[in-house]
């Protein structure tokens, strides 16, 4: 009989293209990955991988065989999935990610919760970037990835995953307390044709939508510096070095020196979870949910700033 986690490690090689890849996906080492998909060939008596420049690659029978190990593993999730639902326990094992505010801003609030809450559950959580958080929840790697997309650029999803809305978080302009418009109500992004933008890396979701957005309003922007974490990016505006859009969540606490003034057009970003629909009845997938979702009421109500309400789906 055809082990179930030397086919797991298979469909995850299949799936990342490299025995590094798998590893990283299934939280092993490269040895373990190499050991079992050596067992797995002496179970079935026919070689599954053959070498391909410094890494593999599947031979013909090696990827015939992931396929099956493919729907044989989203059938036993299926199984999992009905049975966990029967029984309405929330209990066993749940992965998580976020992108990194919000890791700071919901997890210790919402993971806390669900310990007390579900002690039977485990829950393990990792910080990642929206893209890359989707392709987990769609691989399996993943069961629940809280991911973000801004008011005018959504960001796709693909076919076979549900989301739930956590919060829309509001975004200011951070900069120096001495700016000349530090003293503002408001202020339109278009006013800082000739300031020093900070923003996030190249080619990051965050980083494509502030260009696409200050492009669209005539503004060719000017940037200075990168930083994926918002804490980096407010310190270099301490500094005197720039401003930078700067999202509610997960900011706190400002540093001394910076001043987030709101925009006039109501700049805010969509915050939300995603997870397989094959996965929609796991009680500990509502559960988690559920947290999430209080997590993000608390962010509004700590701060003085409510996130505008949003529905369930």
């Amino acid at each position: 009989m055809l082990n179930l986690e030397r086919l797991r490690t298979l469909d995850a090689l299949s799936r990342h293209g490299s025995v590094s890849g798998a590893a990283e996906g299934l939280h092993v080492t490269t040895s373990a990955v190499s050991q079992q998909l050596a067992k797995l060939e002496r179970e079935v008596g026919q070689q599954l991988l053959a070498k391909n420049g410094r890494g593999v690659r599947l031979t013909d029978a090696g990827r015939l065989l992931a396929e099956h190990a493919g729907r044989i593993l989203s059938q036993v999730e299926l199984a999992q999935s009905d049975l966990e639902a029967q029984r309405g326990r929330v209990a066993g094992e749940l992965r998580i990610t976020a992108f990194p505010t919000a890791a700071r801003g919901l997890f210790p609030t919402a993971l806390a919760a669900l310990r007390a809450a579900h002690p039977a559950l485990r829950v393990g959580s990792r910080e990642m970037e929206p893209e890359a958080g989707v392709a987990g929840v769609v691989r399996g790697d993943l069961d629940l990835a809280v991911v973000l997309d801004w008011y005018n650029k959504p960001m796709p999803l693909p076919e076979g995953l549900v989301k739930a809305a956590i919060l829309d978080d509001p975004a200011d302009v951070a900069m120096p307390a001495g700016h000349r418009f530090a003293g503002r109500a408001e202020v339109d992004l278009a006013e800082f044709a000739e300031d020093e933008w900070i923003t996030w890396g190249e080619g990051e979701f965050c980083h494509e939508w502030l260009m696409f957005t200050l492009r669209s309003q005539g503004v060719e922007p000017r940037i200075g510096h990168r930083a994926g974490e918002t804490h980096t990016q407010l310190g270099l505006v301490a500094a005197g070095l720039g401003v930078c859009v700067a999202p509610l969540l997960g900011r706190s606490p400002v540093p001394a020196g910076v001043v987030t003034v709101p925009v006039r057009q109501r700049v805010r970003r969509h915050v939300f979870v995603v997870w397989r629909a094959d996965a929609d009845r796991r009680p500990s997938i509502r559960a988690a949910v559920a947290a999430l979702r209080a997590a993000g009421r608390a962010v509004g109500q700590s701060s003085g700033r409510d996130p505008e309400a949003v529905p369930a789906r």
